[in-house]
């Protein structure tokens, strides 16, 4: 097992690292994208390059901590919130509901992203994702729009908690309901899934308070970055995006080594659909924690979170070394 350097104790969560740079890029259309850059100085010799994309609502801010330990071990580290979310826009007039038609809008913008990024970032290059952003990873992967050396999966969204509904009853409402309501209302109250207050929203992410309240600084000083529950059409797209994934062969075409983390006490995403998408990609390693752990693993209590970085480093030293 690799030890992965742990960001400096002094570290802060809520400020951005001083030699790391916000900004924006235009996608082809010309929708402007929020980015985060933190580049290694060529003398530091780079270990290569991670891209980091979060997942539904995510901003950049809340994973500051997992860069500067990347950044630590000379990993130069990208990121941008997705188009719709966080600092690059609102696909819906309601700027608190996250709303998309298609998801391959994002898969547009992410390999357009991913070209250019590679073509000035040093080898070799990795992309490691989470929950939405995990998703739409394994399909720019299985649709070879993306061609990295290595790919890293956590808490992947490959399928939803619908109980007490039967997924196929629950994907037909959805799609009725996308049909009849508008982009601009939420499927839901103001949490992360229906039936859950406010409160209970940490133990849904994390057991790590101090960690949720970061992300909740972040919002209140920025308070544009705020999102709130999706569109019933995103629910309706995240239900075709994942159905294109489940048709036989669409994974299997991935030869990219995938290092795939979830657990067993997500209640956000199906931990079953997780390693069940795991066993159909040749290259493969499936890390499942159990379930003490919530969704957002990276953001974790220390223990769980620092067992994920070293698997993580471990995978990297293995599938994508130091040239």
């Amino acid at each position: 097992m690799v030890t992965m350097t742990q960001p400096p104790t002094h570290f802060d969560r809520r400020a951005y690292p001083s030699d790391a740079k916000l900004g924006l890029v235009y996608a082809r259309d010309g929708w402007a994208l929020r980015t985060f850059d933190w580049p290694v100085q060529a003398e530091s010799s780079p270990r290569g390059s991670i891209l980091f994309q979060g997942g539904r609502g995510d901003i950049i801010e809340k994973y500051l901590e997992c860069f500067a330990a990347w950044h630590g071990e000379n990993w130069h580290v990208t990121a941008f919130d997705w188009r719709g979310q966080g600092g690059s826009g609102r696909l819906s007039s309601n700027p608190l509901v996250g709303h998309i038609e298609d998801f391959t809008v994002w898969i547009d913008d992410l390999a357009g992203f991913y070209a250019d990024w590679v073509a000035r970032t040093p080898a070799p290059h990795v992309i490691i994702g989470h929950s939405m952003g995990a998703h739409l990873i394994l399909r720019a992967l299985s649709e070879q729009r993306v061609a990295p050396d290595a790919a890293v999966l956590v808490a992947p969204m490959l399928g939803f908690h619908t109980a007490p509904l039967p997924v196929w009853i629950a994907r037909k409402a959805v799609a009725f309901m996308a049909r009849v309501k508008p982009a601009d209302e939420p499927a839901w109250g103001k949490n992360e899934k229906p039936g859950v207050f406010l409160p209970s929203r940490q133990l849904l992410l994390t057991h790590d308070a101090a960690r949720y309240a970061d992300e909740l600084f972040w919002k209140d000083k920025i308070p544009s970055l705020t999102l709130g529950p999706p569109s019933w059409q995103w629910l309706r797209a995240a239900n075709t995006s994942i159905a294109k994934m489940l048709v036989p062969g669409v994974i299997e075409r991935i030869k990219t080594p995938v290092l795939v983390i979830g657990t067993d006490g997500d209640k956000l995403v199906n931990p079953t659909a997780i390693v069940a998408f795991a066993g159909r990609i040749s290259k493969a390693i499936l890390k499942m924690f159990d379930k003490s752990v919530a969704h957002e693993i990276l953001r974790e209590c220390d223990a769980p979170r620092d067992e994920a970085l070293e698997n993580i480093a471990s995978f990297l030293t293995e599938y994508a070394p130091h040239p």
